[in-house]
């Protein structure tokens, strides 16, 4: 089994919640397993989507897939269904596996004044 593969028993329990399934209102997607596999791959990886690898599918076309999903909501009631379940720790996130944007570690802004430190305030 591949890295970032996932589990049959895995994809079993997830499978019915994704549109374009087969019997689903809409068109069958050509492989939501293999979609979804793409999303975890790039966030356990931590890497941008142009970096997605080939086997994939072009990135392109997987973040736009990516967008109407978070877009109309298919991953909330994903991870709101397998939250029910308190032995999925499969699904669980952490800093570990998310990666902070580097403008997130609270750097000063351009052209923002610097806040004064501990030995210069009150002179």
């Amino acid at each position: 089994m591949r890295r970032y593969a996932l589990r049959d028993d895995q994809w079993e329990r997830v499978q019915d919640f994704l549109p374009g399934r087969v019997g689903h209102v809409g068109g069958t997607a050509k492989d939501n397993r293999l979609f979804v596999e793409a999303v975890l791959y790039r966030y356990r990886a931590g890497i941008p989507w142009r970096d997605l690898p080939t086997r994939f599918g072009d990135w392109k076309n997987t973040h736009r897939r990516y967008r109407r999903w978070c877009e109309s909501g298919v991953f909330e009631r994903l991870f709101k269904a397998l939250a029910e379940d308190s032995d999925n720790e499969y699904m669980m996130l952490d800093a570990t596996i998310v990666r902070a944007h580097q403008h997130s570690a609270g750097a000063r802004k351009k052209g923002a004044p610097a806040k004064p430190s501990a030995d210069h305030e009150g002179g």
